[in-house]
């Protein structure tokens, strides 16, 4: 089985590259640095087709495929499947847990925001509708910002108070993990989900928003 799994082939399927980044998709980006971290072989190729589907990213290598909205994402099919496990040290420390919780659901939720709703639209148009006809790019990010309206609870009213909320949380978390790395290189003793995820999140920060309300929070 494993040496089947050595000479197959992967292949990485992404949104295309944006803002210097390999991806410029804040979903892509952090599976891309996770295997990296892994020195897992793949290939990396791009799909424009269907620019809104929760499918990508995933993986395939002949008939197998892991799909981003499927079994609690890639990363997860990688390590139940056998094929990549980076986590294997680390997913019953309390802290690891705890810190892996905040960056997935804290951070997320503010790249989220911010991508959709807190800024103009830009980098989400770069990242998700730049090769498509100008009035369906249009109708899918008003579909989208919709979307992440509902799934962060935010309405008219409590929108100021949410925004809040949200860069709050997520000042918190950047300020765990800083506290967390220190000097060092990883956040624990080699490269885990977590470092990929966090990585990812403040590559595309720094890069998609620049200079912002969002990465002014952050400061």
């Amino acid at each position: 089985m494993q040496e089947s799994q050595e000479r197959a082939e992967y292949t990485l399927v992404a949104r295309k590259p944006s803002f210097g980044l390999p991806t410029g998709c804040p979903i892509c980006l952090p599976l891309f640095i996770y295997l990296k971290f892994s020195n897992f072989p793949f290939h990396l190729v791009f799909n424009n087709t269907f620019p809104d589907s929760d499918q990508i990213p995933y993986i395939e290598s002949g008939t197998y495929v892991a799909y981003n909205d499927e079994n609690g994402g890639v990363i997860q099919c990688l390590k139940e499947d056998g094929i990549v496990a980076l986590d294997t040290d680390f997913s019953s420390l309390p802290e690891w847990i705890s810190m892996k919780a905040m960056v997935s659901t804290w951070l997320a939720d503010a790249i989220m925001y911010e991508l959709w709703v807190g800024s103009d639209g830009t980098s989400a148009r770069t990242i998700y509708h730049s090769g498509l006809p100008w009035l369906i790019g249009k109708a899918l990010l008003m579909k989208q910002v919709h979307v992440v309206k509902q799934r962060l609870g935010i309405t008219k009213e409590n929108v100021e108070r949410r925004e809040a909320e949200i860069y709050k949380r997520a000042k918190i978390a950047y300020g765990a993990l800083s506290t967390t790395i220190g000097d060092h290189t990883f956040l624990f003793e080699r490269p885990s989900s977590l470092d990929a995820y966090s990585l990812g999140h403040v590559l595309f920060t720094l890069q998609a928003f620049s200079v912002s309300h969002f990465t002014n929070c952050l400061l």
